[in-house]
């Protein structure tokens, strides 16, 4: 039988993929913090060239690597507002932001192994070090850094107020960070501690003349930024990997549609289930549902799951079988 219908209303029947409105404000701050870091970037190496000062130059170098890693992730960002509607992306360009962020923790990481590089390097062939430019130096990389981190701060409250319209119920599990944004405030704030560590090494080396603590602070440092690159990592790559199948929403998934009339004897088993990201608080979901329920159809399974707000793309299979199911029948999704 052919099935016919006004193609003027096809657009009732069908949604697009863009589940993640972006965020116009980190865009904004993220982009603003690199014009920041890279200018005292150039001011530090210009100044370090000028003035024959290896600390300025290798604090410079050093704030370069962040520069590229923040400008990576305005790059992401700008990227997934510009393919935002190309149906390439089957699920939207949330996951370039993500990647992004990914990148620039992969950055954050060879950062802390550069700082054990030097610092090590600096146990074993110490080198006199020009104490007062060196704390001025220290002083002006935390003041631009607290500048950004401050700017960066702000972008993400606008983000979450800007969303605060987005319906959450009871069941819905808090936001989740922008990982794009919070790897550009990882690097921000891993500059600044770095500075502070920095700061109470050459104050105790100018004072006592505790020459060893410089690269000590260093080695402490390189191990906080390790700690917080990996913490991000991981975050972010289970997102990419789509290794979310352990998320209290699954279980909610199965709670919400293994429902009905005769539920303990077996009314509804989902017997393949799969979960994953899509958007900073979405997600898309796959499930076959075998019941004996004549009456139950997709749309009903979607009724069952509207009470979860953060689901937002489901593809549902019901299976019909005349019997009814144990729980033998249920598959591990």
């Amino acid at each position: 039988m052919q099935l016919s219908m006004h193609t003027d209303n096809i657009s009732d029947w069908t949604h697009d993929h863009a589940f993640n409105a972006g965020s116009p404000a980190a865009e904004r701050g993220t982009r603003l913090v690199m014009w920041i870091t890279a200018a005292t970037m150039g001011i530090e190496i210009v100044a370090g060239w000028w003035f024959n000062s290896m600390a300025l130059l290798a604090d410079g170098w050093h704030m370069s690597s962040h520069a590229v890693a923040i400008g990576l992730s305005a790059f992401a960002y700008a990227a997934a507002r510009r393919y935002a509607s190309d149906p390439r992306f089957a699920f939207g360009t949330w996951k370039i932001e993500v990647l992004g962020g990914f990148a620039s923790a992969i950055f954050l990481l060879g950062v802390a192994a550069l700082m054990v590089f030097g610092s090590v390097e600096r146990l074993f062939a110490p080198q006199s070090i020009h104490y007062r430019e060196a704390i001025v130096v220290a002083v002006l990389g935390l003041v631009v850094n607290i500048v950004c981190a401050t700017i960066l701060g702000r972008a993400h409250d606008h983000h979450d107020h800007g969303h605060d319209h987005h319906h959450h119920d009871e069941h819905n599990h808090g936001h989740h960070h922008d990982l794009n944004l919070q790897s550009a405030y990882l690097h921000v704030i891993a500059d600044a501690a770095t500075s502070v560590l920095a700061i109470v090494a050459l104050i105790g080396g100018w004072i006592y003349g505790w020459s060893w603590l410089d690269p000590v602070m260093g080695i402490v440092g390189a191990i906080l930024v390790a700690t917080w690159a990996r913490k991000l990592i991981t975050e972010t790559g289970k997102v990419l990997l789509d290794r979310e199948m352990d998320h209290p929403v699954v279980a909610e998934i199965r709670a919400a549609v293994e429902t009905g009339p005769n539920k303990d004897q077996g009314d509804t088993r989902i017997t393949d289930l799969h979960v994953w990201r899509v958007g900073k608080d979405a997600y898309a979901c796959a499930i076959s549902v075998l019941t004996h329920d004549a009456a139950l159809s997709p749309n009903r399974v979607r009724e069952r799951l509207s009470i979860h707000a953060e689901i937002v793309h489901a593809t549902i299979e019901i299976q019909l079988c005349p019997y009814a199911l144990d729980s033998s029948a249920a598959a591990p999704g």
